[in-house]
């Protein structure tokens, strides 16, 4: 598959690690659309919308907030945070502290000779294809592995919960999207980098957000101390931007290589997966929701960050979405892309 080339920072546009730019605004018919999704009219279609900030050629193109919402409010990640610990992942990689194609250093999996779970690798974890079992429900009364780990047995040591679930099918042969396995990831980074909660959070802080200007993320860690990168880092909408911008640079801030070369190539590049050769998830990243060769953080309840290389273009989007408006939420944030696209 070729990827859509990414588009470098527009010569005359600053960076936005102190402060974002003003860009010359979207077409009229478009931000009327956008506005709509903020009125009572369009609740029963898409939910509650808290944020839509939009970025086109680094610059703030439309930015509105909900009620009693600012620039300075934060939101969940939810499972956008995944795709913030594939970044933490590329660190290390790019610090030769990581081999994301070795088995995973997951101690339970070598507690017990010939364990097939030791043969896993993070690359695996990262694409989803670990092959373990795991029930991503969120439906109250279902069973459910995610919300079990979040907020019953496993939430005291979410890795550990994950770590323990059996093989459900052979490491690397299905897609199947599970919220374990990025926690599993999380202490996997730790491990590798031989801290504790404290360290990690002060190596998240220290290479990753304080980089690009990032102030306002508070992570959240369980209680044996590691990052629950499923699902908890909440950011405002500007420092989400921030994030989706640094990918859309293909890991480049200011001059400065932030994630190794072809990181970002390897998150938005498809996962291979034998029941569905078309799975849109690349490494901890979703594909194509802005269009083809988008990539985005999705997050639960409507949590977005889209990247669009061909527009140049940032979308960020929060508020509450329930399960079942879900799909009319992601058509409507295509929609708003493809009418950028179009001119409006």
């Amino acid at each position: 598959m070729t990827l859509p080339p990414l588009p470098a920072q527009p010569a005359d546009t600053p960076w936005p690690t102190a402060e974002w730019t003003a860009g010359p605004g979207l077409p009229a018919a478009i931000t009327a659309t956008l506005d709509a999704a903020f009125t009572a009219e369009a609740a029963p279609r898409l939910g509650r919308t808290d944020v839509v900030l939009i970025v086109q050629g680094g610059r703030v193109v439309y930015e509105r907030y909900g009620e009693g919402l600012s620039a300075d409010s934060t939101f969940p990640s939810w499972s956008k945070a995944k795709s913030m610990t594939q970044a933490l992942a590329g660190l290390l990689v790019g610090d030769g502290k990581l081999d994301i194609h070795a088995p995973a250093d997951v101690p339970e999996w070598r507690a017990t000779p010939d364990d097939p779970r030791a043969a896993i690798t993070t690359d695996q974890l990262l694409r989803m294809s670990s092959g373990l079992k795991f029930v991503e429900d969120y439906v109250p009364g279902h069973v459910s592995d995610v919300i079990e780990m979040l907020y019953g047995a496993g939430k005291e040591d979410t890795a550990a919960y994950a770590a323990g679930q059996p093989l459900a099918h052979p490491p690397g042969e299905i897609m199947s999207y599970a919220s374990g396995t990025t926690n599993i990831v999380a202490r996997v980074l730790s491990r590798a980098l031989g801290t504790d909660a404290a360290g990690f959070e002060a190596f998240m802080r220290a290479r990753l957000f304080a980089p690009l200007g990032m102030a306002s993320p508070l992570p959240k860690f369980d209680a044996a101390g590691t990052f629950i990168g499923s699902s908890f880092c909440f950011c405002s909408a500007r420092d989400f931007a921030r994030f989706g911008l640094l990918y859309l640079r293909d890991g480049v801030w200011d001059g400065a290589r932030l994630l190794p070369e072809g990181w970002v190539d390897y998150a938005r590049t498809r996962t291979a997966s034998k029941d569905d050769p078309d799975a849109p998830y690349g490494a901890h990243w979703w594909l194509g929701v802005g269009g083809p060769g988008s990539f985005s953080a999705n997050g639960y309840d409507g949590q977005y960050t889209v990247v669009v290389p061909d527009l140049d273009l940032v979308l960020v989007r929060h508020g509450a979405t329930p399960l079942d408006l879900k799909d009319n939420l992601k058509a409507w944030v295509g929609d708003v892309i493809g009418a950028i696209r179009q001119g409006g």
